[in-house]
């Protein structure tokens, strides 16, 4: 079998020489066209020719990725959460479909990826601020495209993922900003300030455990031991498309149990009297979740409006403005200026491993390093200055 490479324009194409037909023996030619490079259309032509005398050869496909996409969203619902169905539909209309939605996936490569990263951090917002998306955000939307590629290749429309080959940006400091967190005696001015809200417990409860809002807003009365003083984090509440929904928490390390120190035990024993005098007023008309977090008639809050209704609250008190989530930041950031072991803090927030915390918290870990290198080296300089009497 013999093949080549033969140049159309400003493309590459490869032509490959099957055995004659045994019927009517006439030549039979493959061609296979589009590729940018000549080096690229070489390396298509091997893995061709090996693939046809392996008997593993795909005739290329002319679907687009615009058409491959949505078949492949339904394929994958059933295997993933509706919230990271919801993530990959958005970013793939918003960030990914404009720009290769037309190619076919047969001429995808990890030049066309690398120049989408490209133009993503340049100017890849689609809000009214403009600019470029985050290296963060882009890595994410490079994973969107390789499980999809790699789903072509399983089902047979592509040889090989091109996004093996592309370049996405690097993970670095940057990638995660510090977050915006308030000191201790900020924090315990808003505690203090909110002790008469009615989500007073909520706000106490995320401050002192990490737990994420969709955590903490999933809370059920069955998953509380207020006398042992350990909440089980069993499911949370999510919003797609506005919609607010149940469901499970995201990894295994999410399923988790926490324990509760004293003041947010008082708090939430405070709150449930509370619930059950607005319980006792709604009647009839009450909804039986048994969230611990909920509207007065026990219906579920939405977690954007739970998290505007945070916000209002600190910005009338007056305290520097940081997000609900920076409540959790703010959780392990204190735990690790604390001493508090990483994995410990890994384990309270959820993490599905220590890489994750001690990426994200990597500023307050640097600290860490210079107080280990100064605790250490002051215990070497006691027993040195401080020889036993017996030693003169």
């Amino acid at each position: 079998m013999r093949g080549s490479v033969v140049k159309r324009g400003d493309r590459y194409s490869v032509v490959v020489e099957l055995d004659r037909d045994p019927i009517t023996g006439k030549r039979r030619q493959k061609w296979v066209s589009g590729y940018r490079t000549k080096r690229d259309a070489e390396r298509a032509l091997s893995e061709i020719v090996a693939s046809v005398h392996t008997g593993s050869y795909l005739e290329p496909t002319k679907q687009t990725f615009s058409v491959f996409a949505p078949e492949w969203l339904v394929a994958i619902k059933p295997t993933i959460r509706p919230s990271t169905h919801y993530s990959y539909s958005r970013n793939l209309q918003l960030h990914v479909l404009p720009k290769l939605g037309s190619v076919q996936l047969r001429r995808i490569d990890a030049g066309m990826l690398n120049t989408l990263y490209a133009a993503l951090l340049a100017d890849g917002r689609k809000d009214h601020a403009g600019g470029g998306l985050s290296p963060r955000t882009v890595r994410y939307v490079h994973a969107i495209i390789h499980r999809a590629l790699r789903d072509a290749v399983k089902w047979g429309r592509l040889a090989r993922n091109p996004a093996d080959a592309a370049d996405p940006p690097k993970a670095t400091a940057a990638s995660h900003p510090e977050a915006s967190t308030w000191t201790a005696d900020e924090l315990r001015t808003f505690l203090e300030r909110t002790r008469t809200s009615r989500f007073a417990a909520a706000y106490h409860l995320i401050a002192t455990t990490g737990l994420r809002r969709g955590e903490a807003l999933g809370l059920r009365w069955q998953d509380l031991d207020l006398d042992t003083g350990k909440a089980s984090i069993r499911q949370t509440v999510i919003a797609i498309k506005h919609t607010v929904m149940i469901s499970t928490p995201k990894t295994k390390m999410g399923r988790r149990t926490v324990t509760l120190d004293g003041g947010t035990v008082a708090a939430l024993r405070e709150h449930r009297k509370r619930q059950a005098a607005e319980r006792l007023l709604m009647g009839a008309g009450w909804t039986d979740n048994d969230l611990v977090f909920c509207h007065p008639d026990g219906t579920v809050l939405h977690p954007e409006r739970f998290s505007r209704g945070f916000l209002e609250s600190a910005a009338r008190i007056g305290l520097p403005r940081v997000r609900l989530h920076d409540l959790r930041h703010g959780w392990a950031t204190l735990a690790l200026q604390a001493g508090v072991h990483p994995k410990v803090v890994q384990e309270r927030l959820g993490h599905a491993n220590i890489g994750i915390t001690l990426d994200t918290y990597s500023h307050v870990v640097a600290g860490m390093h210079e107080d280990a290198a100064q605790q250490v080296a002051a215990l070497f300089r006691t027993s040195v200055s401080n020889p036993l009497a017996e030693g003169h």
